[in-house]
């Protein structure tokens, strides 16, 4: 929870004056891409300019997770000027959310406009074979420490923010027809946030699927809702590396995430890279 608005708000600027010097005559691009599990080989189809550690951003975390490098990189994508985080931060890591939103914060005081969110998830349909990806459209954030809990930052947004429409519709289009046109295998869901780091158990996702979560994951809410917060477009889509508890009849583990995210990476970054060249171009 935010104590300090205006330590806050000082921190957040300060970053974002680092990220500009670094940047220099490169700019601000408007489109943000964290790179979930399996989306870092995206790195390779960008033309890199600048890449930025975490650990030089003042006030920036250091992210943890298996397979997260803690880069921000800037370069052109598809012909367009864009910024990835190559590393995220989780509640589970330790963090507050205050710190797992903070590169939110900081990225729309320095205008960005849109951010893709992509991330590994456990399936709860069981029709579909592993690996596949799912374009969310909603999510269920119960489990969810409040993102927007202390005193409101006027800078950032207003205090209680519409969900209506958190993930951006046209853009929830676009990224659907990417996928038709590339011959991607594409479902729109409901992504439901887990604290973690443990995985929910066989109840947690029976309730779960009772409430219309196509899948469920441990990051991505807390920065969808402050994105929101702070009118920036999102748009997000899920690779299910595994069925989730009780589903698939044996137990789970971070190895499966890992190898059925390598076995999708190549149609994730290709639909990363196709949705980029079509809002930007």
């Amino acid at each position: 929870m935010i104590k300090d608005k205006k330590d806050y708000l000082r921190r957040v600027d300060e970053a974002c004056g680092y990220i500009r010097s670094e940047l220099g005559s490169f700019g601000i691009p408007d489109v943000l891409i964290v790179l979930g599990s399996g989306l870092g080989p995206l790195s390779d189809y960008c033309d890199i300019v600048k890449s930025i550690p975490y650990s030089d951003i003042p006030s920036f975390p250091i992210s943890t997770a298996p397979g997260h490098e803690g880069l921000l990189i800037a370069g052109s994508l598809s012909g367009s000027k864009v910024l990835m985080m190559k590393g995220r931060f989780h509640y589970y890591e330790g963090y507050e959310m205050e710190e797992v939103t903070f590169y939110v914060r900081v990225m729309g005081r320095l205008g960005v406009k849109t951010i893709l969110l992509t991330n590994a998830a456990g399936g709860i349909d069981t029709e579909t074979d592993i690996p596949y990806l799912v374009a969310i459209e909603d999510h269920i954030s119960f489990n969810c420490e409040p993102v927007l809990r202390g005193p409101n930052i006027e800078e950032f947004g207003t205090r209680f923010p519409d969900q209506t429409f958190v993930y951006n519709r046209e853009y929830l289009d676009v990224l659907t027809k990417c996928a038709e046109d590339l011959g991607i295998s594409l479902r729109r869901g409901i992504y439901a946030y887990s604290k973690g780091p443990q995985y929910e158990t066989p109840a947690e996702i029976r309730a779960l699927k009772l409430m219309g979560a196509s899948c469920v994951g441990m990051s991505t809410v807390p920065e969808a809702i402050a994105a929101s917060h702070m009118g920036m477009k999102v748009v997000c889509f899920s690779c299910v590396t595994n069925m989730a508890a009780g589903l698939s009849g044996r137990k789970l583990s971070e190895q499966e995430v890992i190898d059925n995210a390598g076995k999708a990476s190549k149609q994730s970054c290709d639909l990363a890279a196709e949705f980029i060249k079509r809002i930007t171009g």
